[in-house]
């Protein structure tokens, strides 16, 4: 019990590390700071296309701790953390399979992905099968839809998600999504077209295809 528990508060103890960028390497950066260098393993080829050594760099990091070793992984943003401790809970995808995900592609293409069912995309990226695509799907589908729509109210200003008009807008995107499948679009492309549309332009289905179309 006391071993759970103190993984745990290790975890949690550092949230990032700001400092130089010393070193990189095949799949992960050195950072210095306070006279220590700290390995981190990041998404290739991803960060190491923005971070070059000598700059000074801000690492938003996950701690995974183990019975034989400690390791460190780190991304350029709080979204790209939130999105890497989102597929480790997926079943069969380590923290080194999340970073290959997140290597090939940016995460609001692997969202829209994700909620257009689009497991040909996220099967492209390195060690990921369409299988383990699918199953990716299944379970963070739901994740990322609630934390849409909640994201949505909030930035309405309303207090509270999930009532009928949410349940309507979400049924409108993925009926026009479908339709630009159907039309022979990425179910990936016409996800990312639709969510782009302003909710406060459209009040049909049929108006948001056609401002969708200006999309793509």
């Amino acid at each position: 019990m006391w071993q759970e528990i103190f993984r745990k508060a290790v975890i949690s103890m550092i949230n990032y590390i700001k400092g130089k960028l010393a070193g990189v390497t095949g799949n992960s950066i050195i950072v210095e700071n306070g006279g220590i260098g700290y390995e981190i393993f990041v998404p290739v080829p991803a960060a190491l296309n923005v971070w070059q050594a000598g700059d000074e760099v801000k690492v938003y990091t996950y701690m995974q701790v183990r019975e034989d070793h400690v390791q460190l992984f780190g991304f350029m943003d709080k979204d790209g953390l939130e999105f890497f401790k989102l597929l480790i809970t997926v079943s069969g995808i380590g923290p080194k399979g999340a970073l290959g995900i997140l290597g090939a592609m940016d995460t609001d293409s692997l969202r829209f992905a994700v909620l257009a069912n689009d497991a040909k995309t996220i099967a492209k990226a390195p060690g990921i099968g369409i299988k383990t695509a699918g199953r990716l799907i299944l379970e963070l589908k739901d994740k990322l839809a609630a934390k849409e729509v909640t994201d949505a109210a909030l930035a309405r200003g309303e207090e509270g998600a999930g009532g009928s008009g949410d349940e309507a807008a979400r049924q409108m995107v993925s009926d026009a999504a479908e339709a630009l499948s159907a039309l022979g679009y990425p179910p990936a492309e016409a996800m990312k077209a639709v969510r782009s549309v302003d909710s406060s332009t459209y009040t049909t289905v049929e108006e948001l295809l056609k401002l969708s179309l200006k999309n793509l």
